[in-house]
């Protein structure tokens, strides 16, 4: 039995557009408005669809030469996890959540909040960058690693 949900014969791009007319509040227009700067930050990115189960739907995925961030949607945030994050420069401290790891970093959004869009769009080319180059994910920090808990 087919489900109403199924994603069979979709494509990622699709699935990401039917996962925001889904949303339809705050949390549509901002992963929206992300999409749309990951893809002016970079024209060959790719979008797939990623970790579709029975207990979740599925989620947004933009990758180049791997995985560059993901887009998950909660009731109170929309969090732009970088697969890579504690290995890019923030300068501009857009990370704010998964600090404590050693490899991902993630952007939570919350409803009225704005992301710097220059700043960000540097971070997904930064995160470009470091894929192309082959590098592998490492703290920016060893302190943060070191540090009694």
């Amino acid at each position: 039995m087919k489900k109403s949900g199924s994603t069979e014969g979709q494509s990622a791009s699709e699935l990401i557009d039917k996962r925001i007319a889904e949303l339809g509040d705050w949390r549509a227009e901002t992963l929206s408005r992300m999409r749309k700067l990951i893809k002016e930050a970079d024209p060959d990115v790719v979008e797939e669809w990623k970790w579709a189960k029975a207990t979740s739907p599925g989620t947004p995925v933009w990758s180049h030469d791997g995985i560059i961030c993901t887009g998950e949607s909660y009731k109170s945030i929309v969090k732009l996890t970088f697969s890579k994050g504690a290995s890019l420069k923030d300068s501009a401290k857009l990370f704010n959540s998964s600090l404590e790891g050693n490899t991902r970093r993630a952007i939570d959004i919350r409803e009225g909040e704005e992301v710097d869009a220059g700043a960000f769009k540097a971070l997904i080319r930064a995160a470009v960058a470091l894929n192309e180059s082959g590098g592998k994910a490492r703290p920016r920090d060893s302190r943060t690693r070191n540090e009694p808990r």
